[in-house]
């Protein structure tokens, strides 16, 4: 199985995770070219070797017409911020402000595969949700500084295309420390983790720092985390296959301001007893409309829930209804619940942990088209992914068959 294990000990930010990423990726200046050419207009992308604590790695950098994001809007840790124009300290710099509509606009313009698009757009919703919670306002209120909502585009944009070309079975981390103490924000002084980096960790396991800390971890990174993270703890056993750093802008003293990020191949399981554990999830509904199940379902998946069934039920009174059922990681299980009691008309879920079976993964590119393999338990079988299939379709005017 291919597995990403992030190491977040100084937090994360959008950018480190690209540079991270970045470091991974066989032709790191072909990727990078690539990710250039999807950008908006004005919005340009380097990457440079630098050190931090005496580690060396990469720093990537966001150019918005010709302004650095990364010098002119740094928070408490050195780390590119992307909050809204609430929580974004104030240089004295005039942009314009860009609502949650415009951004996802942005992105559907964009030259990007429909599964980064659609991880890009998921990450964005969760940061306008969070900063919606915060301040007490709808969510289509909340707005981005022009040059920090094109910097956040590209970092967000980037690590999914990123992760996409990466095709990780897996992804685990550590828990992301957050900082402590306070930082100061266009509110004036708040507390470390800020507002809407609180409610995007709800959920997940997380730890904080010494006051002295200041801000590490940035609500973009905290979407991006929990839009891919689906295991949280130490590093599992693997064979490691490449290790990238990827550097924030501020070199800090005695602390090596990076994100690690390890590739690896975990061995397939051999045959024998279940190997692996997942927490069953449900709920009967009787009062939804087929609409609402589809919002809610995919909420849910962006939850973190592995999968999201509906199968149909014949209630009390003769009411026709569904069983909702969802899988999750035990670490996961928590935040998945919360999301059907937040998400359908339930007043209650049901919890089921199981053992699983689980075959050893592992994704391989044949033409273009990833094909994912699973082996185990004396079974092998092979399934092309159906995006690239579908992508490969239309672009030749061919039956997907």
């Amino acid at each position: 199985m291919r597995t990403l294990y992030l190491q977040l000990e100084s937090g994360a930010a959008g950018d480190m995770l690209a540079a991270a990423l970045l470091e991974l990726v066989p032709d790191r200046d072909a990727t990078l070219a690539r990710l250039a050419s999807m950008m908006p207009p004005g919005v340009e992308l380097s990457a440079s070797r630098a050190a931090r604590g005496g580690l060396a790695g990469t720093l990537f950098e966001v150019t918005v017409h010709g302004e650095s994001e990364g010098h002119a809007h740094h928070d408490h840790h050195g780390h590119r911020d992307h909050h809204d124009d609430h929580d974004v300290p104030d240089h004295g710099h005039h942009h314009h402000h860009t609502t949650l509509a415009e951004v996802r606009e942005r992105i559907g313009a964009m030259p990007l595969p429909d599964t980064v698009r659609a991880d890009a757009l998921a990450v964005f919703d969760s940061i306008a949700e969070a900063e919606s919670r915060a301040h007490g306002e709808p969510v289509d209120h909340v707005h981005f500084h022009e040059v920090g909502s094109l910097d956040a585009l590209a970092d967000v944009t980037c690590v999914c295309a990123l992760l996409a070309e990466i095709a990780p079975d897996r992804i685990v981390a550590s828990p992301p420390n957050a900082g402590g103490g306070t930082v100061r924000c266009a509110h004036g002084v708040l507390p470390v983790p800020a507002p809407a980096t609180a409610n995007l960790l709800e959920g997940l396991p997380w730890r904080g720092d010494d006051p002295a800390t200041g801000e590490l971890l940035t609500p973009t990174g905290a979407a991006l985390l929990r839009r891919f993270v689906s295991g949280w703890g130490s590093a599992p056993v693997m064979r490691l296959v490449a290790v990238g750093c990827g550097l924030g802008h501020r070199e800090t003293p005695g602390r090596a301001n990076l994100v690690r990020a390890m590739l690896g191949e975990e061995a397939p399981s051999a045959p024998g007893g279940p190997n692996g554990r997942v927490v069953e999830l449900a709920a009967n509904l009787d009062d939804m409309t087929g609409e609402d199940l589809a919002f809610a379902c995919e909420r849910i998946r962006d939850a973190g829930a592995l999968d999201v069934s509906l199968a149909p039920l014949l209630m009390k009174k003769g009411r026709p209804g569904h069983l909702l059922l969802a899988l999750a990681a035990p670490e996961r299980a928590d935040a998945v619940a919360a999301a059907i009691l937040r998400e359908t008309s339930t007043f209650g879920v049901r919890r089921t942990d199981c053992a699983r079976y689980e075959l050893g993964r592992s994704v391989h590119d044949e033409d273009g088209v990833r094909v994912k393999r699973g082996e185990g338990f004396g079974v092998a079988k092979s399934k092309p992914e159906f995006e690239d299939r579908a992508r490969a379709a239309r672009a030749a005017g061919r039956p997907i068959a």
